[in-house]
């Protein structure tokens, strides 16, 4: 049996348990295809994963060791396990693991299902590419979770992350009034990105902001505090969690359903192939363009996961394996 290259760990732990390893080569079977990966990122729920702190879900991928982290990718088409219509051997493509998958996308290929993937936009290099698969949560947490429409204000906090840079594009290309929170360093980015407003997170709270028709929280901290900036018909997601007190976080969004459609709505992302071709397309449009904070290599995952982990990004950390 042929191997591959894969980021894996052997315990939980901080991110020095992981390693580049090798693992077993996947062979796709019927209906499924088989991707090889250019590049993957690190996403916030992998820091959990790796820490022990969402054990059910790492588990999925198998009970035992070494485990695997990555989510999302980019990549070509490299076989498939049986005929199908729509793809063949050498096209581009991006998806993400399926949520019965766990993690593993930090590797030199993936099996997939077709729905999981969609072609990557034209023009653009797979690596760069990497950092937009994660605007599928953008896109689902604004269009279809909070049904934002022109006009409506809009608050973004985390809008230099890698969901925050994305939603504040989606944001200004849906016709909202965009303000964004970020590091001082990355109040310009922002502002580039198309925020209309943009402030130090570390010097702006909650008071005197004003009111928002949505506030979107990458962040998952003092989630009340930002919930009451909602007008009288203003909508709450978060897709984050307090990292340092995840049972209370996932405790008071549960727990905000008392305050009806003033809840803070929060969703488990598994994006299918029309939400990423609504993604080729916007990025085809012009819409939204990556943001990427540092390409790493993937004998490098360990120092990828300490970054993100340390705070202040711009965009996304981008695994390239090939």
């Amino acid at each position: 049996m042929s191997e591959m290259r894969a980021a894996l760990y052997d315990r939980y732990g901080p991110p020095e348990v992981l390693y580049e390893g090798t693992v077993p080569k996947p062979v796709p079977g019927p209906g499924e295809v088989l991707v090889r990966v250019h590049a993957a990122t690190v996403n916030g729920g992998e820091l959990l994963g790796r820490a022990g702190k969402v054990r059910p879900v790492t588990a999925l991928a198998g009970p035992g060791w070494p485990k695997r982290t990555g989510i999302d990718f980019t990549g070509e088409v490299a076989g498939l396990g049986s005929p199908m219509s729509g793809l063949k051997p050498g096209d581009r493509v991006w998806g993400v693991m399926a949520r019965s998958q766990g993690f593993g996308s930090a590797a030199e290929y993936v099996v997939v299902r077709p729905r999981q993937l969609a072609f990557a936009p034209a023009g653009l290099d797979l690596v760069q590419a990497a950092a937009l698969p994660v605007g599928t949560t953008a896109i689902t947490a604004l269009r279809d979770k909070a049904r934002l429409v022109p006009g409506e204000r809009l608050l973004v906090r985390g809008g230099a992350g890698g969901v925050g840079s994305l939603a504040v594009q989606l944001g200004r290309a849906y016709g909202a009034h965009v303000t964004a929170l970020a590091g001082a360093r990355n109040l310009d980015l922002v502002r580039d990105l198309g925020a209309h407003e943009a402030h130090d997170y570390t010097t702006t709270g909650p008071d005197g902001l004003g009111w928002f028709d949505v506030v979107l929280d990458t962040v998952g901290t003092a989630l009340p505090a930002w919930r009451r900036l909602l007008t009288p018909r203003g909508r709450m997601v978060a897709i984050a969690f307090d990292t340092t007190r995840v049972a209370a976080s996932l405790g008071y969004i549960l727990a905000s359903t008392v305050y009806g459609k003033h809840r803070v709505r929060a969703f488990s992302g598994n994006p299918t192939h029309e939400l990423f071709a609504e993604l080729t397309r916007l990025t085809e449009s012009g819409a939204l363009r990556p943001v990427v904070d540092t390409v790493h290599p993937l004998s490098d995952i360990a120092e990828a996961h300490r970054a993100l982990e340390a705070g202040g990004v711009r965009g996304k950390h981008v695994i390239q394996v090939i």
